[in-house]
């Protein structure tokens, strides 16, 4: 298991920061699932909406770049 896979799990969540912290408001996103092996992991705001919360795509070293939610 490489460092980048140990410290983004599953369930995990995560605030948006950087260039995207604008667009998210500072929003709370649950981390659907990892794939170190592509580089990518899969993201849906939480707490999710009533008709849900539409998942979508992002580099695993970008999403280990922002702050982990207490």
């Amino acid at each position: 298991m490489t460092r980048s896979t140990t410290r983004l799990h599953q369930g995990d969540c995560i605030r948006l920061a950087g260039p995207h912290a604008a667009e998210a408001e500072g929003q709370l996103y649950q981390v659907i699932s990892v794939d170190p092996r592509s580089g990518r992991c899969w993201l849906r705001r939480w707490p999710l909406q009533p008709k849900g919360s539409p998942v979508f795509e992002m580099a695993l070293q970008q999403a280990l770049g922002w702050p982990h939610c207490p």
